[in-house]
C-alpha cells in the first residue's frame, strides 16, 4: 500500500505488488509534471533501509510504504540526452546516509557537523541495537507507515552530538527567524518549536578554505539567494514568503541546502561571504561574460531541484538543461568540466548496495546510489563509467586538479572522476 501523511491509504494510488514498478505507467499512471509524494530520506531510516547492503527494508522503514519502490522512465528527459552524449557515472553514491542537509555538508567539507550542546529534544532515541526506537504497535509495511519516537526527521542529532538530519543555519537565510529585538542577520539561538535550535557556527575546514589558501577563485551560486537574504532578515512576526514557501511557487528557498552558510568563516559581514556566496542570477551573467570563477558550485532554488512533495521533475530537468546549453555557448566552455549530480536519493529504493569497508565505509556513509553526469569537451563521449564514486569524489577531483591540501573525510577508495576524461 501507499500511505499518505496521516498514515492512511492514499486514494490516489492502487494497491501495489511487493516489487519495483513504474510510477508513470498503469496502474499508477502519474506524470513527471506532477508534484507527488516524498518518501522519508533521513539518516537512521536510510541505514536501516540499506540493511547492511541487502537493500530490503526500504518499504518497511518508509513513511509512504510501497511507493518507495517506484521509478520513472526518464528517457524523455533532456538530461537523459546529455547523459547519452557525454558520461554517465553508473556507480555514484551519496556521500552520507539520509537527506539533503548532511549530503550538502559532505559536498563541501566531507564532514558531519558538530552540535555537542544540543537540546535533548533534538537527540535521536535509539533502541538497544542502535536502531530507531519504534512506538509500540508500529505497523508493518503492509499495514501502515513506520512510527518512531523521533518525528519525521528521525532524530536530528546523534547521541554523541553530531547533527545528521535537517538542522537550520545559524545565519540568515534560515528556517529559524531572527530573535525578537535580536540581530536580523542571525537565527534565533533559542530556535523554533517546529525546527529546533539552529546549528552552532561550524569551524571545520571546507573545500572553500583549501581553494582560498592556494589563491584559486571559487563561488557558491544559489538560486534566489538575494531574495532569501531579504526575506530572512525580517522581524519574527512577519510572514516570510521565500524561505520554504512562495506565493507563486517560483522560489521556495531551502536554507539547509546552503552548506557554507553554516560556517563561521562565511558569517554575515565577512569578506569571504561577500566574495564567495552569490545569487543564481549572477551565475547566468558570469556564464555569458566568461567570468565564472575557476571552481563554481550551483544549487537551484526549490522550484528547480526536482525534490518530491514540493516540485515536479520536468521543471528541474528543463532548468539544468538550459544551464548546460548556456555553458556550452559560453566563452569558457573549451576548458570546462561540469558535474551534474544529486544530493540524495529522495527516499527511493535502489538495487545496488553502497560500497563499504576496506577504505570505503564509515559511520556516515556512503549511502544509496544517485545519478551523476560528467560533461566536458575534454571528457569521454557516449560513455558509461562503472567506477565507484561518492559525493567526496568531487572534492577529490578539485583537490587533485589544483594540488590542494586534502580534506581528511574524503574516502580513500572513492574515485576522483578522471576516468571520465580523455
Amino acid at each position: 500500500m501507499v500511505w499518505d501523511s496521516t498514515g492512511k491509504p492514499d486514494p490516489r494510488f492502487p494497491k501495489l505488488t511487493n516489487s519495483p514498478f513504474r510510477i508513470d505507467a498503469p496502474p499508477v499512471s502519474k506524470t513527471t509534471d506532477q508534484v507527488l509524494l516524498s518518501p522519508i530520506h533521513a539518516y537512521y531510516h536510510n541505514i536501516e533501509q540499506i540493511n547492511g547492503g541487502r537493500n530490503d527494508m526500504f518499504a518497511a522503514m518508509s513513511t509512504v510504504g510501497g511507493y518507495t519502490m517506484g521509478h520513472f522512465d526518464g528517457s524523455s528527459m533532456k538530461l537523459w540526452q546529455w547523459a547519452k552524449d557525454y558520461t554517465l557515472a553508473d556507480n555514484f553514491f551519496m556521500g552520507a546516509f539520509g537527506g539533503s542537509y548532511l549530503n550538502h555538508q559532505w559536498l563541501v567539507c566531507a564532514c558531519t557537523p558538530v552540535f555537542k550542546d544540543v537540546p535533548d529534544t533534538m537527540r535521536v532515541q535509539l533502541d538497544a541495537n542502535g536502531k530507531l526506537l519504534k512506538k509500540p504497535g508500529s505497523p508493518s509495511a503492509a499495514e501502515g507507515a513506520v512510527q518512531t519516537y523521533t518525528g519525521g526527521l528521525g532524530g536530528q542529532v546523534t547521541p554523541d552530538g553530531y547533527a545528521v538530519n535537517t538542522t537550520q543555519p545559524p545565519y540568515q537565510p534560515s528556517g529559524v527567524p531572527p530573535a525578537v529585538d535580536g540581530d536580523l542577520t542571525m537565527a534565533d539561538p533559542k530556535g523554533s518549536q517546529r525546527l529546533g535550535s539552529p546549528l552552532p557556527p561550524q569551524t571545520g575546514r571546507t573545500i572553500g578554505d583549501t581553494l582560498s589558501a592556494k589563491g584559486i577563485s571559487w563561488a557558491w551560486y544559489a538560486g534566489a539567494w538575494n531574495a532569501a537574504l531579504g526575506d530572512g532578515q525580517q522581524t519574527p512576526e512577519t510572514q516570510r514568503a521565500v524561505i520554504y514557501t512562495s506565493k507563486d511557487g517560483a522560489l521556495n528557498f531551502q536554507p539547509h541546502h546552503q552548506p557554507f552558510n553554516y560556517f563561521a568563516r562565511f558569517a554575515p559581514g565577512t569578506a569571504d561571504r561577500k566574495l564567495h556566496l552569490r545569487d543564481g542570477n549572477d551565475l547566468l551573467s558570469d556564464i555569458d561574460t566568461g567570468k565564472l570563477p575557476t571552481v563554481s558550485f550551483y544549487k537551484p532554488t526549490g522550484k528547480f531541484n526536482q525534490h518530491p512533495a514540493y516540485t515536479d521533475l520536468v521543471s528541474g530537468d528543463a532548468h539544468i538543461a538550459d544551464i548546460l546549453e548556456r555553458l556550452r555557448r559560453g566563452p569558457q566552455w573549451s576548458r570546462m568540466l561540469v558535474i551534474v549530480t544529486y544530493d540524495e536519493n529522495g527516499g527511493f529504493w535502489d538495487h545496488v548496495p553502497p560500497p563499504s569497508g576496506n577504505g570505503w565505509g564509515d559511520r556516515w556513509g556512503p549511502a544509496t546510489r544517485v545519478p551523476a553526469l560528467i560533461i566536458s569537451p575534454l571528457g569521454k563521449r557516449n560513455f558509461i563509467d562503472k567506477t565507484s564514486y561518492d559525493t567526496t569524489s568531487i572534492l577529490k577531483l578539485i583537490t587533485k586538479r589544483f594540488a590542494l591540501e586534502p580534506l581528511p573525510g574524503v574516502r580513500e577508495k572513492a574515485g576522483d572522476l578522471t576516468n571520465a576524461l580523455e
